[in-house]
């Protein structure tokens, strides 16, 4: 792709730009990007730089209770994972699990990974997952004292699991 504006050299620099719901693409080299005054050619531009700059974006930080979080385990506060935008170890999703549930749903669009389960394993990991889902229903059933509802799920807990078996 050839440099919109000199039309001389290949473009380096794509943006994207959406206004109104409109969107503009503008494809230009190094040299006319750098006449244009976009800054950040050049410097490295990785994911926690990308996490950094989500946290909090569009909230406002509470002064104290999220500033004053700190990891018990790597001591890392929530300052620290404003900055640098990495956490410090496993400990740290559940100490900053509150303020961390938000971001992950603007990435990911959900709280959970769901990741690809292998093909041979799809039938398996299906009849688990509904077993699971059946056996918090009938806790829940069992709770609200309806028990005709519970056999009936109970039912179906044993029969997914003689096909499981």
């Amino acid at each position: 792709m050839i440099c919109q504006i000199c039309n001389k050299k290949p473009a380096s620099v794509h943006l994207t730009e959406i206004i109104n719901d409109q969107m503009t693409e503008l494809h230009l080299c190094e040299q006319c990007a750098k006449e244009k005054g976009i800054a950040g050619l050049g410097q490295p531009f990785g994911l926690q730089d990308l996490l950094a700059g989500l946290v909090d974006f569009g909230t406002p930080v509470p002064s104290g209770k999220k500033t004053a979080l700190q990891c018990p385990n790597c001591k890392m506060t929530y300052d620290d994972f404003r900055k640098i935008g990495r956490l410090g170890c496993s400990q740290c999703y559940e100490t900053f699990k509150e303020t961390l549930e938000p971001l992950l749903k603007k990435v990911h669009g959900a709280v959970q990974h769901i990741g690809k389960t292998p093909l041979r394993d799809e039938a398996e990991f299906k009849i688990k997952k509904e077993l699971q889902e059946l056996h918090l229903k009938l806790q829940k059933v069992i709770q609200a004292e309806s028990f005709e509802e519970a056999a009936i799920i109970r039912d179906k807990i044993k029969k997914l699991q003689q096909q499981g078996d």
